[in-house]
Protein backbone atom coordinates (compact mmCIF):
# COMPACT_ATOMS: atom_id res chain seq x y z
CA UNK A 1 0.00 0.00 0.00
CA UNK A 2 2.74 2.45 0.96
CA UNK A 3 4.70 1.68 -2.21
CA UNK A 4 1.61 2.13 -4.36
CA UNK A 5 0.86 5.46 -2.65
CA UNK A 6 4.47 6.58 -3.08
CA UNK A 7 4.17 6.19 -6.85
CA UNK A 8 0.65 7.63 -7.10
CA UNK A 9 0.71 10.51 -9.61
CA UNK A 10 -0.06 13.95 -8.17
CA UNK A 11 0.04 17.44 -9.66
CA UNK A 12 3.67 18.55 -10.10
CA UNK A 13 3.00 22.23 -9.38
CA UNK A 14 4.91 22.19 -6.03
CA UNK A 15 8.04 20.77 -7.67
CA UNK A 16 7.90 23.30 -10.51
CA UNK A 17 7.47 26.22 -8.11
CA UNK A 18 10.34 24.92 -5.98
CA UNK A 19 12.60 24.59 -9.03
CA UNK A 20 11.93 28.21 -9.97
CA UNK A 21 12.54 29.37 -6.38
CA UNK A 22 15.73 27.30 -6.15
CA UNK A 23 17.09 28.82 -9.36
CA UNK A 24 16.30 32.33 -8.12
CA UNK A 25 17.97 31.69 -4.76
CA UNK A 26 21.04 30.23 -6.46
CA UNK A 27 21.31 33.36 -8.60
CA UNK A 28 20.95 35.53 -5.50
CA UNK A 29 23.54 33.50 -3.57
CA UNK A 30 26.02 33.73 -6.44
CA UNK A 31 25.70 37.36 -7.53
CA UNK A 32 25.09 38.87 -4.07
CA UNK A 33 28.26 37.13 -2.83
CA UNK A 34 30.16 39.11 -5.47
CA UNK A 35 28.52 42.49 -4.89
CA UNK A 36 28.67 42.35 -1.07
CA UNK A 37 32.39 41.57 -1.16
CA UNK A 38 32.00 38.05 0.27
CA UNK A 39 33.93 36.48 -2.61
CA UNK A 40 36.73 39.02 -2.28
CA UNK A 41 37.05 38.68 1.51
CA UNK A 42 36.87 34.90 1.67
CA UNK A 43 38.30 33.62 -1.61
CA UNK A 44 40.43 36.34 -3.23
CA UNK A 45 42.07 38.24 -0.36
CA UNK A 46 43.35 35.26 1.69
CA UNK A 47 46.91 34.17 0.95
CA UNK A 48 46.61 31.10 3.17
CA UNK A 49 43.92 28.61 2.20
CA UNK A 50 42.18 26.44 4.77
CA UNK A 51 39.87 24.03 2.94
CA UNK A 52 38.10 21.03 4.43
CA UNK A 53 40.78 18.56 5.51
CA UNK A 54 41.64 16.18 2.69
CA UNK A 55 40.74 18.68 -0.02
CA UNK A 56 43.92 20.74 -0.05
CA UNK A 57 43.98 20.55 -3.86
CA UNK A 58 40.91 22.79 -3.95
CA UNK A 59 42.19 26.35 -3.92
CA UNK A 60 40.55 29.53 -5.27
CA UNK A 61 41.29 30.52 -8.84
CA UNK A 62 43.96 33.21 -9.16
CA UNK A 63 43.31 36.85 -9.97
CA UNK A 64 39.69 37.58 -10.71
CA UNK A 65 38.96 33.94 -11.45
CA UNK A 66 36.57 33.50 -8.53
CA UNK A 67 34.39 36.34 -9.81
CA UNK A 68 34.01 34.45 -13.08
CA UNK A 69 33.43 31.25 -11.07
CA UNK A 70 30.52 32.80 -9.18
CA UNK A 71 29.12 34.40 -12.33
CA UNK A 72 28.99 30.98 -13.98
CA UNK A 73 27.20 29.58 -10.93
CA UNK A 74 24.69 32.43 -11.19
CA UNK A 75 24.12 31.62 -14.87
CA UNK A 76 23.54 27.98 -13.93
CA UNK A 77 20.96 29.27 -11.44
CA UNK A 78 19.20 31.10 -14.25
CA UNK A 79 19.20 27.88 -16.28
CA UNK A 80 17.61 26.03 -13.35
CA UNK A 81 14.99 28.74 -12.91
CA UNK A 82 14.07 28.65 -16.59
CA UNK A 83 14.33 24.88 -16.85
CA UNK A 84 16.90 25.29 -19.63
CA UNK A 85 18.97 22.12 -20.01
CA UNK A 86 17.83 21.59 -16.45
CA UNK A 87 19.96 18.65 -15.39
CA UNK A 88 23.07 20.04 -17.07
CA UNK A 89 22.55 23.41 -15.36
CA UNK A 90 21.87 21.75 -12.02
CA UNK A 91 24.80 19.34 -12.31
CA UNK A 92 27.11 22.20 -13.27
CA UNK A 93 26.07 24.28 -10.28
CA UNK A 94 26.19 21.31 -7.91
CA UNK A 95 29.73 20.47 -8.96
CA UNK A 96 30.91 24.07 -8.66
CA UNK A 97 29.08 24.62 -5.36
CA UNK A 98 30.66 21.47 -3.94
CA UNK A 99 34.05 22.86 -4.92
CA UNK A 100 33.51 26.23 -3.26
CA UNK A 101 31.91 24.56 -0.21
CA UNK A 102 35.01 22.42 0.35
CA UNK A 103 37.39 25.24 -0.54
CA UNK A 104 37.17 27.24 2.69
CA UNK A 105 35.88 26.86 6.25
CA UNK A 106 36.58 30.20 7.92
CA UNK A 107 33.21 31.56 6.79
CA UNK A 108 30.65 28.81 7.21
CA UNK A 109 26.85 28.70 7.13
CA UNK A 110 24.66 25.62 7.45
CA UNK A 111 22.64 26.56 4.38
CA UNK A 112 25.75 25.92 2.26
CA UNK A 113 25.46 22.26 3.24
CA UNK A 114 21.66 22.20 2.87
CA UNK A 115 21.89 23.72 -0.60
CA UNK A 116 24.33 21.00 -1.63
CA UNK A 117 22.02 18.25 -0.34
CA UNK A 118 18.96 19.70 -2.05
CA UNK A 119 20.78 20.05 -5.36
CA UNK A 120 21.74 16.37 -5.15
CA UNK A 121 18.09 15.48 -4.53
CA UNK A 122 16.87 17.66 -7.38
CA UNK A 123 19.17 15.89 -9.84
CA UNK A 124 16.85 12.88 -9.52
CA UNK A 125 13.55 14.77 -9.74
CA UNK A 126 11.56 15.59 -12.92
CA UNK A 127 11.46 19.30 -12.22
CA UNK A 128 11.66 20.38 -15.88
CA UNK A 129 8.46 18.70 -17.08
CA UNK A 130 6.35 21.87 -16.95
CA UNK A 131 6.89 25.64 -17.26
CA UNK A 132 10.38 25.07 -18.57
CA UNK A 133 12.45 25.74 -21.63
CA UNK A 134 13.13 22.00 -21.87
CA UNK A 135 9.43 21.13 -22.04
CA UNK A 136 8.83 23.84 -24.60
CA UNK A 137 11.62 22.65 -26.90
CA UNK A 138 10.79 18.97 -26.36
CA UNK A 139 7.02 18.56 -25.77
CA UNK A 140 7.45 14.80 -25.30
CA UNK A 141 8.79 15.32 -21.77
CA UNK A 142 5.97 17.67 -20.78
CA UNK A 143 3.94 16.33 -17.87
CA UNK A 144 1.36 17.59 -15.39
CA UNK A 145 2.23 15.04 -12.73
CA UNK A 146 4.95 13.68 -10.49
CA UNK A 147 4.96 10.66 -8.17
CA UNK A 148 3.95 11.29 -4.55
CA UNK A 149 7.40 10.29 -3.27
CA UNK A 150 8.89 13.46 -4.76
CA UNK A 151 7.09 15.53 -2.15
CA UNK A 152 7.94 12.99 0.54
CA UNK A 153 11.70 13.21 0.00
CA UNK A 154 11.60 16.99 0.32
CA UNK A 155 9.55 16.75 3.50
CA UNK A 156 11.95 14.08 4.81
CA UNK A 157 14.93 16.36 4.15
CA UNK A 158 13.49 19.25 6.11
CA UNK A 159 12.27 16.92 8.87
CA UNK A 160 15.85 15.80 9.44
CA UNK A 161 17.07 19.40 9.55
CA UNK A 162 14.48 20.56 12.07
CA UNK A 163 14.58 17.41 14.21
CA UNK A 164 18.31 17.58 14.87
CA UNK A 165 18.19 21.37 15.21
CA UNK A 166 15.66 20.82 18.02
CA UNK A 167 17.62 18.06 19.78
CA UNK A 168 20.86 20.06 19.74
CA UNK A 169 19.24 22.94 21.66
CA UNK A 170 18.69 20.84 24.78
CA UNK A 171 21.82 21.92 26.62
CA UNK A 172 22.22 24.34 29.57
CA UNK A 173 23.53 27.43 27.76
CA UNK A 174 20.58 27.38 25.36
CA UNK A 175 17.92 26.54 27.94
CA UNK A 176 18.99 29.32 30.32
CA UNK A 177 19.26 31.92 27.56
CA UNK A 178 23.04 32.33 27.78
CA UNK A 179 23.75 31.84 24.10
CA UNK A 180 20.73 33.75 22.79
CA UNK A 181 21.77 36.56 25.14
CA UNK A 182 25.20 36.67 23.51
CA UNK A 183 23.65 36.45 20.05
CA UNK A 184 21.17 39.31 20.45
CA UNK A 185 23.20 41.52 22.74
CA UNK A 186 25.63 41.91 19.84
CA UNK A 187 22.85 43.55 17.78
CA UNK A 188 21.23 45.63 20.51
CA UNK A 189 21.56 48.72 18.30
CA UNK A 190 18.90 47.33 15.94
CA UNK A 191 16.36 50.07 15.00
CA UNK A 192 13.21 50.52 17.14
CA UNK A 193 13.22 47.14 18.95
CA UNK A 194 16.95 46.91 19.62
CA UNK A 195 16.59 47.82 23.30
CA UNK A 196 14.70 44.63 24.16
CA UNK A 197 17.47 42.51 22.62
CA UNK A 198 19.51 42.92 25.81
CA UNK A 199 16.65 41.86 28.13
CA UNK A 200 16.89 38.49 29.87
CA UNK A 201 13.21 37.67 29.30
CA UNK A 202 13.72 38.19 25.57
CA UNK A 203 16.73 35.85 25.51
CA UNK A 204 14.65 33.13 27.21
CA UNK A 205 11.71 33.78 24.88
CA UNK A 206 13.91 33.38 21.81
CA UNK A 207 15.53 30.24 23.24
CA UNK A 208 12.26 28.44 23.88
CA UNK A 209 10.54 29.84 20.79
CA UNK A 210 13.40 28.32 18.80
CA UNK A 211 12.89 24.93 20.41
CA UNK A 212 9.13 24.94 19.90
CA UNK A 213 9.39 26.20 16.33
CA UNK A 214 12.01 23.68 15.24
CA UNK A 215 10.26 20.83 17.03
CA UNK A 216 6.69 21.52 15.92
CA UNK A 217 6.90 23.19 12.52
CA UNK A 218 6.97 19.96 10.45
CA UNK A 219 4.05 18.26 12.28
CA UNK A 220 2.09 21.54 12.18
CA UNK A 221 2.62 21.90 8.43
CA UNK A 222 1.59 18.29 7.85
CA UNK A 223 -1.70 18.67 9.77
CA UNK A 224 -4.35 20.42 7.71
CA UNK A 225 -5.93 22.23 10.70
CA UNK A 226 -2.67 23.93 11.72
CA UNK A 227 -1.03 24.29 8.30
CA UNK A 228 -1.91 27.93 7.62
CA UNK A 229 -0.98 28.97 11.17
CA UNK A 230 2.30 27.06 10.83
CA UNK A 231 3.04 28.81 7.54
CA UNK A 232 2.39 32.20 9.16
CA UNK A 233 4.65 31.29 12.08
CA UNK A 234 7.32 30.13 9.64
CA UNK A 235 7.06 33.36 7.70
CA UNK A 236 7.45 35.49 10.84
CA UNK A 237 10.25 33.32 12.24
CA UNK A 238 12.37 33.28 9.10
CA UNK A 239 11.85 36.93 8.18
CA UNK A 240 12.80 37.94 11.74
CA UNK A 241 15.97 35.85 11.50
CA UNK A 242 16.76 37.30 8.10
CA UNK A 243 16.47 40.90 9.35
CA UNK A 244 18.27 40.46 12.66
CA UNK A 245 20.84 37.70 12.16
CA UNK A 246 21.68 38.28 8.49
CA UNK A 247 22.13 34.61 7.58
CA UNK A 248 21.98 34.85 3.81
CA UNK A 249 19.41 32.98 1.76
CA UNK A 250 18.66 30.34 4.43
CA UNK A 251 15.37 31.89 5.71
CA UNK A 252 13.96 32.14 2.17
CA UNK A 253 15.35 28.74 1.25
CA UNK A 254 13.62 27.17 4.26
CA UNK A 255 10.35 28.93 3.38
CA UNK A 256 10.41 27.57 -0.18
CA UNK A 257 9.87 24.00 1.10
CA UNK A 258 6.38 24.93 2.30
CA UNK A 259 4.97 24.21 -1.18
CA UNK A 260 5.40 20.47 -0.59
CA UNK A 261 3.15 20.51 2.49
CA UNK A 262 0.10 22.00 0.78
CA UNK A 263 -2.18 20.02 -1.56
CA UNK A 264 -0.70 20.22 -5.08
CA UNK A 265 -4.02 21.59 -6.36
CA UNK A 266 -3.69 24.56 -3.98
CA UNK A 267 -0.19 25.37 -5.27
CA UNK A 268 -1.40 25.03 -8.86
CA UNK A 269 -4.33 27.40 -8.21
CA UNK A 270 -2.00 30.03 -6.72
CA UNK A 271 0.95 29.88 -9.11
CA UNK A 272 -0.30 28.24 -12.33
CA UNK A 273 -3.90 29.32 -12.85
CA UNK A 274 -3.80 28.21 -16.52
CA UNK A 275 -2.27 24.81 -15.78
CA UNK A 276 -4.72 22.04 -16.71
CA UNK A 277 -6.17 20.01 -13.88
CA UNK A 278 -4.51 16.63 -13.47
CA UNK A 279 -6.83 13.78 -14.36
CA UNK A 280 -6.18 10.97 -11.89
CA UNK A 281 -5.43 7.65 -13.52
CA UNK A 282 -5.62 4.18 -12.02
CA UNK A 283 -2.26 3.30 -13.56
CA UNK A 284 0.65 3.73 -11.15
CA UNK A 285 4.04 4.48 -12.68
CA UNK A 286 6.81 2.62 -10.85
CA UNK A 287 9.67 4.35 -12.64
CA UNK A 288 12.66 5.65 -10.68
CA UNK A 289 12.54 2.66 -8.31
CA UNK A 290 16.33 2.32 -8.57
CA UNK A 291 16.77 5.97 -7.60
CA UNK A 292 14.74 5.41 -4.45
CA UNK A 293 16.50 2.17 -3.58
CA UNK A 294 20.11 3.00 -4.39
CA UNK A 295 20.25 6.76 -3.78
CA UNK A 296 17.55 8.11 -1.50
CA UNK A 297 17.52 5.33 1.10
CA UNK A 298 21.33 5.44 1.69
CA UNK A 299 21.21 9.24 1.34
CA UNK A 300 18.82 9.63 4.28
CA UNK A 301 20.42 6.88 6.36
CA UNK A 302 23.74 8.75 6.18
CA UNK A 303 21.99 11.95 7.20
CA UNK A 304 20.53 10.20 10.23
CA UNK A 305 23.94 8.86 11.23
CA UNK A 306 26.06 12.01 10.86
CA UNK A 307 24.24 14.13 13.49
CA UNK A 308 24.57 11.46 16.20
CA UNK A 309 28.21 10.56 15.61
CA UNK A 310 29.43 13.01 18.26
CA UNK A 311 27.80 10.83 20.92
CA UNK A 312 30.36 8.15 20.04
CA UNK A 313 33.34 10.50 20.24
CA UNK A 314 35.00 11.38 23.56
CA UNK A 315 34.29 14.81 24.97
CA UNK A 316 31.59 17.46 24.68
CA UNK A 317 31.05 18.46 21.05
CA UNK A 318 30.52 22.09 22.14
CA UNK A 319 34.10 22.05 23.39
CA UNK A 320 35.89 19.74 20.96
CA UNK A 321 33.92 20.55 17.74
CA UNK A 322 34.38 16.87 16.80
CA UNK A 323 31.17 15.78 15.10
CA UNK A 324 29.81 19.33 14.92
CA UNK A 325 29.68 19.86 11.17
CA UNK A 326 27.03 18.19 8.97
CA UNK A 327 24.89 17.72 12.09
CA UNK A 328 22.43 20.66 11.97
CA UNK A 329 23.94 22.12 15.12
CA UNK A 330 22.99 25.62 14.05
CA UNK A 331 23.98 28.79 15.95
CA UNK A 332 24.54 27.10 19.32
CA UNK A 333 27.74 28.56 20.75
CA UNK A 334 30.09 31.50 20.76
CA UNK A 335 33.78 30.73 21.02
CA UNK A 336 36.81 32.90 21.57
CA UNK A 337 40.37 31.65 21.68
CA UNK A 338 43.76 32.95 22.71
CA UNK A 339 46.13 30.88 20.61
CA UNK A 340 49.82 31.10 19.82
CA UNK A 341 52.04 28.86 17.73
CA UNK A 342 55.51 28.27 19.11
CA UNK A 343 57.87 27.28 16.30
CA UNK A 344 61.29 25.81 17.06
CA UNK A 345 64.03 25.07 14.53
CA UNK A 346 64.97 21.45 15.28
CA UNK A 347 68.61 21.91 14.22
CA UNK A 348 69.43 25.13 16.07
CA UNK A 349 66.72 24.98 18.78
CA UNK A 350 66.05 28.61 17.87
CA UNK A 351 62.50 29.97 18.20
CA UNK A 352 61.26 31.23 14.84
CA UNK A 353 58.84 34.06 14.27
CA UNK A 354 55.59 33.69 12.33
CA UNK A 355 53.04 36.49 12.61
CA UNK A 356 49.58 34.99 12.05
CA UNK A 357 47.98 38.42 11.61
CA UNK A 358 50.23 39.12 8.61
CA UNK A 359 49.15 35.94 6.83
CA UNK A 360 45.49 35.47 7.75
CA UNK A 361 42.25 37.41 7.39
CA UNK A 362 40.25 38.28 10.53
CA UNK A 363 37.87 35.36 9.99
CA UNK A 364 40.75 32.98 9.46
CA UNK A 365 42.39 34.23 12.66
CA UNK A 366 39.21 33.44 14.58
CA UNK A 367 39.05 30.04 12.92
CA UNK A 368 42.62 28.97 13.73
CA UNK A 369 42.29 30.35 17.27
CA UNK A 370 39.10 28.51 18.24
CA UNK A 371 38.68 25.40 16.06
CA UNK A 372 40.93 22.34 16.46
CA UNK A 373 40.96 21.53 12.74
CA UNK A 374 41.93 25.13 12.03
CA UNK A 375 44.82 24.89 14.48
CA UNK A 376 46.02 21.60 13.03
CA UNK A 377 45.78 22.88 9.45
CA UNK A 378 47.59 26.10 10.31
CA UNK A 379 50.39 24.08 11.87
CA UNK A 380 50.71 22.01 8.69
CA UNK A 381 50.86 25.20 6.62
CA UNK A 382 53.56 26.67 8.86
CA UNK A 383 55.54 23.43 8.61
CA UNK A 384 55.41 23.60 4.80
CA UNK A 385 56.39 27.27 4.74
CA UNK A 386 59.52 26.69 6.78
CA UNK A 387 60.17 23.47 4.87
CA UNK A 388 60.49 25.56 1.72
CA UNK A 389 63.26 27.46 3.49
CA UNK A 390 65.04 24.18 4.24
CA UNK A 391 64.12 24.25 7.92
CA UNK A 392 62.70 21.35 9.90
CA UNK A 393 60.54 22.68 12.70
CA UNK A 394 58.74 21.65 15.84
CA UNK A 395 55.38 23.35 16.46
CA UNK A 396 53.67 23.59 19.83
CA UNK A 397 50.27 25.23 20.23
CA UNK A 398 49.32 27.14 23.36
CA UNK A 399 45.57 27.72 23.35
CA UNK A 400 43.07 29.04 25.87
CA UNK A 401 39.40 28.73 24.90
CA UNK A 402 36.16 30.25 26.18
CA UNK A 403 32.71 28.90 25.25
CA UNK A 404 29.70 31.18 25.63
CA UNK A 405 31.56 33.68 27.77
CA UNK A 406 32.77 31.17 30.37
CA UNK A 407 36.29 31.38 31.87
CA UNK A 408 39.14 30.48 29.55
CA UNK A 409 40.59 26.98 29.90
CA UNK A 410 43.51 25.23 28.24
CA UNK A 411 42.32 23.69 25.00
CA UNK A 412 45.38 22.07 23.40
CA UNK A 413 48.12 19.95 24.94
CA UNK A 414 51.14 22.30 24.62
CA UNK A 415 53.62 19.40 24.67
CA UNK A 416 52.38 17.92 21.37
CA UNK A 417 54.49 18.57 18.28
CA UNK A 418 51.95 19.55 15.63
CA UNK A 419 54.53 19.16 12.89
CA UNK A 420 54.14 15.44 13.54
CA UNK A 421 50.56 15.24 14.89
CA UNK A 422 47.95 13.44 12.83
CA UNK A 423 44.33 14.40 12.29
CA UNK A 424 41.72 11.86 13.30
CA UNK A 425 38.88 12.17 10.79
CA UNK A 426 36.37 10.01 12.64
CA UNK A 427 37.29 10.01 16.32
CA UNK A 428 38.78 12.08 19.12
CA UNK A 429 42.10 13.84 18.68
CA UNK A 430 43.94 13.11 21.90
CA UNK A 431 45.77 16.46 21.89
CA UNK A 432 42.48 18.23 22.70
CA UNK A 433 42.27 18.61 26.49
CA UNK A 434 39.01 17.33 27.99
CA UNK A 435 37.27 18.32 31.22
CA UNK A 436 34.66 16.64 33.41
CA UNK A 437 31.40 18.28 34.54
CA UNK A 438 33.19 19.83 37.53
CA UNK A 439 35.69 21.49 35.21
CA UNK A 440 38.54 19.20 36.21
CA UNK A 441 40.92 18.10 33.49
CA UNK A 442 40.53 14.52 32.28
CA UNK A 443 43.82 12.79 31.64
CA UNK A 444 43.94 11.00 28.25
Amino acid sequence: MILAKAYRPIDNAPLIVFRIALGALIMAESFVAIFTGWVKKNLIDPTVHLPHIGFDFLIPLPGLGMYAYYCIMGIFGLGILAGYKYRLSLAGFTLMWTGVYLMQKASYNNHYYLLLLVCLIMLFLPANRYASSDAKSNPKIKSLSMPQWVAWVMIAQMSIVYFFATISKFYPDWLNGTFTGILFSNISDFPVIGEIFSEKWFHLFIAYAGIFFDGLIIPALLWKKTRNLAFLASLIFHLFNSMTLQIGIFPFFALSFVVFFYPPETIRAIFFKRKPTLIQENVTNYSHTKALTFFFIPFFIIQLILPVRHWFIKGDVLWTEEGHRLSWRMMLRNKSGLTTFKIIDKKTNEELKYNLAEHLTKKQLVFVSSKPDGMWQMAQHIKKEFGKQGKEVKINIHSQLSVNGKPYKSFIDPTVDFAEAKWDYFGHNEWIILYDKKGERIEN
